[in-house]
């Protein structure tokens, strides 16, 4: 993940949820209605500034970058400091685990998927909220200076590699919301 710049540019990555209301409330509502009722406890993995965690009441989130932990931490998360490919707590501990807009950022999916499997507890949950490869979305940012920062280092996928890459990890797909290249994918864990 590209740490540094989540570092450097902290306070302009948070100051864009603000910027953007109607963009991140409705991808906030969204997440909320795929995600329905959250079986407790949710572990976020790249929290972020917990603009999404405070809203869906994560109270768990891991994050790399220390100012974004730290702007989460103010909005009542229990940060980990970490990444997704090494989550640093106890197999089995959380029935819940969500990952927004992280994915294009990981350095290791797989590395990330299977550590999600190890920490979530039997029959658990697993949304995954990314932005599509080619989707409009993508395709607006990219260019722009206030998202373009971000997602210039980022590497996109398709829905299809996504489902492929978290089934062959150990999770079953539930169901399936995509729309103007905003994905929200809802897997149960396998075992």
């Amino acid at each position: 993940m590209p740490i540094k710049v989540f570092e450097q540019y902290a306070e302009r990555y948070d100051q864009w949820f603000v910027d953007h209301p109607d963009v991140y409330l409705g991808e906030l509502k969204r997440v909320k209605i795929a995600i329905g009722t959250v079986p407790t406890p949710v572990l976020e993995i790249g929290v972020g500034s917990g603009r999404f965690a405070g809203p869906l009441s994560i109270k768990h989130g891991v994050e790399p970058s220390l100012p974004l932990g730290l702007m989460a931490k103010k909005r009542g998360i229990e940060i980990i400091q970490g990444i997704g490919e090494s989550i640093p707590v106890k197999s089995r501990t959380f029935r819940t685990v969500v990952m927004i807009t992280v994915l294009c950022f990981l350095e290791g999916p797989d590395e990330t998927f299977r550590e999600v499997h190890r920490v979530l507890m039997h029959d658990g949950t697993l949304v995954v909220a990314f932005i599509e490869k080619g989707g409009t979305i993508a395709q607006t940012y990219l260019t722009r200076p206030d998202k373009g920062t971000f997602l210039s280092h980022a590497r996109f996928y398709t829905q299809e590699e996504v489902v492929s890459m978290i089934k062959r990890n150990g999770f079953v797909l539930k169901s399936a919301d995509c729309r103007m290249g905003f994905c929200i994918l809802v897997f149960h864990k396998d075992e």
